[in-house]
């Protein structure tokens, strides 16, 4: 595969991004939504059940934001192109559909972990300057913390692919967003079971979903470029 012809469709994307509305709408909307439970958390919980909150993992409630934000953009790749009049120029170029598919993937990778991280940072740095130290040792718990360094560039890829091949299969961008969004909708229900203790986090638990998530990748990577059916797309936007 090229790199060059990656980065052309990866540049391109971001520029797309820039110019649409609705997904910078979308990118400023979800990390305010997912902001929002946690802080009120900090506030509302009195400093004398701090025990009883470190026994949950408020943080990793954040991590259904790397799930539910590449959705919307992974949506649009190939959607959005058709809807637009511009997928046909691209096809009759001679780039693979793994390089371009591969840019598209990457250029929603980018913001989504981007933004993931910004919004969990600003968490972070909002517990330790405004909430009570003993609430703050109970939600910032080393493993919590490192489980969304992690998990995020993870989950985010997962929903990616799931986005990329509904994408490949509609005509309409406002569809293959919300089949999108309802296909990532289990993993993002999981993360927030987790993070309120009705599954219980463990060690061997999370080792286990990371294993299970870089299978995931693989084979969503394997499932979403065969779907890419450069004839089809093409005899469809004609």
């Amino acid at each position: 595969m090229s790199k060059r012809r990656i980065g052309a469709i990866f540049h391109k994307e971001l520029r797309e991004y820039r110019r649409n509305r609705s997904v910078l709408v979308a990118l400023a909307i979800f990390p305010l939504i997912f902001l929002i439970q946690p802080i009120v958390v900090v506030y509302i919980v009195p400093a004398s059940k701090a025990a009883q909150l470190s026994h949950g993992h408020v943080l990793l409630y954040m991590l259904a934001l790397p799930v539910l934000t590449p959705a919307m953009l992974a949506a649009y790749a190939v959607a959005g192109e058709r809807e637009q009049g511009t997928l046909e120029p691209v096809l009759t170029t001679p780039i693979r559909r793994e390089e371009f598919l591969l840019g598209k993937a990457l250029a929603v990778l980018a913001p989504s972990t981007g933004i993931a991280y910004a919004a969990f940072a600003f968490f972070l740095a909002f517990v330790a300057l405004f909430a009570h130290p003993a609430i703050a040792s109970a939600i910032l718990q080393g493993p919590d913390i490192l489980a969304q360094v992690l998990f995020t560039p993870l989950l985010a890829a997962f929903s990616i692919w799931i986005g990329v091949a509904i994408s490949t299969r509609s005509r309409d961008v406002r569809v293959a967003q919300q089949l999108s969004l309802l296909g990532s909708l289990p993993v993002g229900v999981a993360t927030s079971l987790i993070a309120f203790d009705v599954i219980h986090a463990t060690l061997g638990l999370a080792i286990g979903l990371a294993v299970l998530l870089l299978l995931a990748n693989a084979l969503g990577w394997r499932i979403a470029v065969p779907m890419f059916d450069r004839e089809r797309l093409l005899t469809a936007t004609g």
